[in-house]
């Protein structure tokens, strides 16, 4: 994954300083927190996230975090996956499919996770990999 540079103004340097600290589990809660805060919808910037993991990206990893960013036209078909791969009940799995951007597992191994990532995407589903 090519990482882009991006120019960050001076008056959101230390805004988005703080972003990066954070974890993907922080951030997901900054957006709940955000959306219910303006009542707006983070859906249709969900592509912007990739973009703030890029500097992890740049170092080799081992664990992976599987992001469900969407679900798709096929929700059913990706609840379906989400269940299966996690061994979750069918009401967790479709609670993950809702809340999408939503974390679905933590600490893969590269190999699972990007099966993971092939099997929601085959699905409908849109995933990012951190």
């Amino acid at each position: 994954m090519e990482e882009t540079k991006v120019t960050v103004p001076a008056k959101f340097k230390d805004i988005v300083s703080k972003i990066e600290e954070m974890s993907v589990i922080e951030l997901h809660e900054l957006v709940k927190v955000l959306e219910e805060k303006f009542g707006v919808s983070a859906s249709a910037v969900a592509s912007a996230s990739p973009a703030a993991a890029g500097a992890e990206a740049a170092e080799e990893k081992s664990a992976y975090t599987v992001e469900l960013t969407a679900s798709g036209e096929q929700k059913i078909a990706v609840m379906k996956v989400v269940k299966e791969v996690l061994a979750l009940g069918l009401k967790e799995a479709k609670d993950l499919v809702d809340g999408a951007p939503s974390v679905l597992k933590e600490g893969m191994k590269k190999a699972e996770a990007e099966e993971f990532k092939k099997k929601l995407e085959e699905a409908g589903g849109k995933v990012t990999l951190k």
